[in-house]
């Protein structure tokens, strides 16, 4: 009896652990890391301006830290970075306010934040964009929109 006690014992146990370890899985297998991408240039700003300076934006999103990382680069802008950061949310075309400030200006700008899942949803979405400000553009030099 005792012995039978003991193997129902082990096999629940082991039924738990195999059921524990299975939404584990399953819970890891729905996080996934998304790419995005902006091409940084100044027909793309609001309204379009004529800089010959270009730049890229780059990053990943985690879905499991809810982690952005990101590189922004630029050259050739009509005199030094004033403002950098993402802003929106928006679509192509329009304008919106600061989301999240760059903590620098020089290219490259590397950084990381973690999002609110609003934030998330909205960058995902395509509603964020990346803006380069200068002197001689305030309201933005470069400007290129987020993408998949």
């Amino acid at each position: 009896m005792r012995k039978a006690n003991y193997r129902v014992c082990v096999t629940l146990l082991g039924m738990a652990m195999l059921g524990g370890l299975v939404v584990l899985t399953a819970a890891k297998a729905n996080a996934e890391v998304v790419k995005l991408q902006a091409d940084l240039k100044g027909s793309s700003e609001v309204p379009p301006n004529n800089s010959t300076g270009s730049g890229k934006a780059e990053a990943t999103y985690d879905s499991e830290t809810k982690t952005l990382t990101y590189t922004v680069t630029y050259a050739g802008l009509t005199g030094p970075a004033l403002g950098a950061h993402f802003h929106g949310p928006v679509e192509p075309g329009k304008n919106a306010g600061i989301v999240l400030p760059f903590k620098t200006v020089q290219s490259p700008i590397q950084g990381s934040a973690t999002l609110t899942d609003n934030q998330a949803t909205d960058l995902l979405a395509g509603k964020w964009y990346a803006n380069i400000h200068t002197a001689m553009n305030p309201g933005g030099e470069l400007r290129g929109q987020m993408m998949k």
